[in-house]
């Protein structure tokens, strides 16, 4: 991609165009340093070589989004190695991106701890997103109607609701709040990120979703309760 078209797409995106906008916004927050390679840095002529994490990257948004991981993986394995960092920042918003990372970095013995940051909200509940500043008026009034179906289906899991029932329910709902698609919408065990049939272990419940032109990612942990029965025998066992 050109540089002018870089520019474009980052500030449609609400995000710093330039390096030195990026430096200033991250001054206040107390900020040393700044590494910002340039793409001959990252990517030298004849670069060749591309990191792929299996497993994990399926699915979900690697069904929708082909070669995307590979591109994550690739340039986070770049950044590791070249900045050589002891902690590495991921947001909990982008659940599969941060397992996929997480992989790499185990797989590949990598030496950074990868830290997982909670998700960000606006005051209604949406998830904080560079992609929220492209939604219309209307659009963002109903955009917090994801999180919120997400929430209280994700409630209803943990008491044991159908999870078949459940996700077709909440589908239904985000469509009637006026989103124009539901990409996904599935329960994930919180530690693999496989597929699940109950909410029988932690687990998250992750959904992708079109609102207009703009396409939003959310998810939210869901914890299984205790029935009595269990209580009680876990009770009579201690």
């Amino acid at each position: 991609m050109q540089q002018g078209s870089v520019q474009q797409l980052c500030r449609s995106r609400g995000l710093p165009a330039h390096e030195h906008d990026g430096a200033a916004k991250l001054a206040p927050l107390g900020a040393h340093l700044l590494y910002a390679p340039n793409a001959a840095d990252v990517y030298p002529e004849g670069f060749a070589t591309t990191v792929s994490v299996s497993g994990v990257s399926k699915g979900l948004c690697g069904a929708f989004r082909p070669g995307h991981f590979d591109g994550v993986a690739t340039v986070v394995a770049k950044l590791f190695l070249q900045t050589r960092a002891d902690l590495a920042f991921f947001g909990e918003k982008d659940f599969q991106q941060l397992h996929v990372v997480r992989r790499l970095v185990r797989d590949l013995d990598i030496p950074i701890e990868i830290v997982a940051c909670p998700t960000v909200r606006e005051a209604d509940g949406l998830a904080m997103s560079s992609r929220n500043v492209r939604l219309s008026a209307e659009q963002r009034l109903a955009a917090p109607k994801l999180p919120e179906v997400l929430s209280a289906s994700a409630a209803r899991l943990s008491a044991r609701a159908p999870v078949e029932l459940v996700l077709a329910e909440a589908r239904q709902a985000i469509l009637a709040a006026g989103y124009d698609e539901v990409e996904y919408l599935e329960l994930r065990a919180d530690d693999d990120l496989s597929p699940l049939t109950a909410a029988d272990r932690p687990a998250r419940l992750i959904a992708a979703a079109w609102l207009g032109g703009t396409r939003l990612i959310d998810n939210v942990g869901v914890l299984p309760r205790q029935r009595k029965c269990e209580v009680l025998a876990a009770s009579n066992a201690a």
